[in-house]
């Protein structure tokens, strides 16, 4: 028989009260992101936004703390955007941001430096 994962509570709505629900997120707009992501999606279950809404979450968190130890780092106690940038530069997982976070990587010789020693 197959046991509850570990979304159950999240996705039945138990676990977490008030007026909300379990979502810190706006499901509408995470809806709207999802049909706009391709025109082949037409039709969405009303579970996977709640599902997209926790990873969003998890993602948010685990980006702050890692900008929150470059913040530390640093030795100051406000987060900036260099401190976001860093955390995605050292952390393989958000390779992905790269481009976002500098827009012209190509064009900071530093940076790239840093990210070709990360990647051998």
């Amino acid at each position: 028989m197959r046991q509850a994962g570990a979304y159950s509570g999240i996705l039945s709505g138990g676990g977490i009260s008030g007026r909300t629900g379990p979502h810190l997120l706006p499901l509408a707009r995470i809806k709207k992101i999802m049909k706009k992501s391709s025109v082949d999606v037409k039709m969405i279950s009303g579970e996977a936004p709640l599902v997209f809404s926790k990873a969003c979450e998890l993602f948010i968190e685990e980006l702050t703390k890692r900008s929150w130890n470059m913040t530390i780092q640093g030795k100051r106690r406000t987060v900036h955007k260099e401190d976001v940038a860093s955390a995605v530069v050292t952390t393989d997982v958000f390779d992905f941001l790269i481009d976002l976070v500098h827009p012209n990587a190509s064009d900071h010789p530093s940076l790239n430096e840093e990210y070709m020693d990360k990647k051998q």
